[in-house]
């Protein structure tokens, strides 16, 4: 069962207040056949737990990992995953579509 909106911000904010390092990452535009639609939420602390969803499984790993950075820079990231992007077969994302994550550390 997937997390809804208000369980993946509220752990974002349970998170925060007990100090943890947390970013989340947000699916911000969808192309062709996506996993996830536009708005859904990945929330991914310091420790690598996480809780929600952007592609259904199949970019979650990349996309965990720059959250970690994320964390540790503060810098903000956009990131592109797509059907003719080699990075897409490597991560899993074959369904065709092309789906585009912010990824934000919350303060």
């Amino acid at each position: 069962m997937l997390s809804t909106d208000t369980d993946i911000l509220r752990t974002a904010e349970i998170w925060r207040r007990e100090g943890r390092g947390v970013a989340i990452a947000t699916v911000v535009e969808t192309w062709g056949s996506a996993p996830r639609p536009v708005g859904s939420h990945l929330v991914v602390d310091g420790d690598t737990n996480f809780l929600g969803s952007v592609s259904g499984g199949c970019v979650e790993g990349a996309v965990i990992t720059e959250a970690l950075e994320v964390i540790a820079d503060g810098k903000p990231r956009m990131l592109e995953f797509g059907v003719a992007d080699e990075t897409a077969w490597q991560v899993g994302l074959s369904c065709g579509g092309r789906i585009k994550v912010y990824v934000e550390r919350v303060d």
